[in-house]
C-alpha cells in the first residue's frame, strides 16, 4: 500500500477525521490528531501507514470509551465489555482503559460510590441490592464496601417508604397498607427488620400528625 499522498480531506459526516489519498486513490481514514503531521506530496512506506493504522485504532476505541464514560460513569468491566462488543482486540482494549485509569478518568470507587449516590437519591435501596447491581458491573468486592460505607438501610427505607406513601395512603384497610408499604420495601431488598421498624416509625408519625388536625376524627396512616 506504500506511496504518496495526493490529497488530504475531511470527511463530510466527522470533521475530526481526515481521508488520506495515495497516488489518486482513497487509502485509509485516520483521526485529525495523527494526520496532522501529513502533507501532500509526503511518501508513506508500509511500515509508516501500519503504524498510522495502528494509532488510529487505539484513538477510535479510545474516544469510543470516553464517550461512553461521558454519558454517564462506568466500571472499568462496562468499558471492556463494550469495547470488545464494538470488535475492538484486547489489546488495544488493556491499553485504552489503562490510560484512562492513569488520567483519573476510570476508576471503579468513582464510579461505585457515583452508583450509590444516585441509587439513594432517585429511588433508594437497600444496601445488598445496590452491592448486586454493582458486582454484575464488574466491581470488586472492596469497591463496593468502600462505596457502602456509611449508608443507613433504616433511613434509606424510610425515604422511599415516605416517597411511596402517597400511592397507599388511601388504601381503606390498615393491613393493606401495612402490606402494600412492606412488599415495596422488600421489593427494593430491604430485610424484615427494617421494614418493621420503618412501618413501626411512619406509623407513629401518621398518626401523630392525624390527631393535630382539627375537626376531624378520621384515621391517618398506617395503623
Amino acid at each position: 500500500m506504500a506511496g504518496t499522498i495526493t490529497a488530504l480531506k475531511a470527511q463530510a459526516r466527522s470533521k475530526d477525521r481526515i481521508n488520506v489519498y495515495l497516488d489518486g486513490e482513497y487509502a485509509f481514514g485516520l483521526a485529525l490528531i495523527h494526520a496532522l503531521w501529513l502533507r501532500v506530496g509526503q511518501h508513506l512506506t508500509d511500515a509508516e501507514i501500519t503504524e498510522l493504522q495502528a494509532a488510529d485504532t487505539l484513538e477510535k476505541a479510545r474516544q469510543r470509551a470516553l464517550g461512553l464514560i461521558s454519558y454517564r460513569p462506568r466500571s472499568v468491566s462496562e468499558v471492556q465489555h463494550r469495547l470488545k462488543r464494538a470488535g475492538v482486540d484486547v489489546e488495544t482494549i488493556d491499553e485504552v482503559v489503562t490510560s484512562l485509569r492513569a488520567a483519573g478518568l476510570l476508576d471503579d470507587e468513582t464510579f461505585s460510590k457515583a452508583w450509590v449516590e444516585s441509587r439513594l437519591g432517585a429511588t433508594p435501596r437497600s444496601k445488598r441490592m445496590i452491592a448486586w447491581e454493582l458486582r454484575q458491573k464488574g466491581v470488586s468486592e472492596s469497591s463496593i464496601d468502600a462505596s457502602l460505607a456509611g449508608v443507613d438501610d433504616e433511613a434509606s427505607a424510610y425515604q422511599l417508604a415516605l416517597k411511596r406513601w402517597p400511592r397507599i395512603e388511601k388504601l381503606t384497610e390498615v393491613g393493606d397498607r401495612k402490606r402494600k408499604l412492606g412488599e415495596y420495601l422488600a421489593r427494593n431488598g430491604y430485610g424484615y427488620d427494617v421494614i418493621q421498624e420503618v412501618i413501626t416509625r411512619l406509623e407513629r408519625e401518621k398518626q401523630a400528625g392525624s390527631a393535630g388536625d382539627e375537626d376531624t376524627d378520621t384515621e391517618v396512616g398506617l395503623g
